[in-house]
């Protein structure tokens, strides 16, 4: 009997893990999804002239350090 519970407890803990893998993957997705809609928004204040060259590159910055850390899945969906 104490095996079984070991194991059910084993599986629980790994599920556990998954779930906590698959939810930072999403908070990062969508993180990564708003830094990218930044930097449209930065890039087309720019060209209808009531944003900076720097607040495009401040933007493009942003994500370029979001994908180093987490990826660039979130472009391809």
């Amino acid at each position: 009997m104490a095996g079984f519970l070991d194991r059910a407890k084993e599986q629980a803990q790994q599920a556990l893990q998954q779930g906590k893998g698959k939810v930072e993957e999403v908070q990062a997705h969508r993180a990564g999804g708003e830094l990218l809609r930044k930097l449209g928004a930065a890039y087309y204040a720019e060209k209808r002239g009531s944003g900076t060259a720097q607040a495009t590159q401040d933007a493009l910055t942003a994500l370029e350090a979001h994908i180093s850390a987490h990826g660039d899945g979130f472009l391809h969906s």
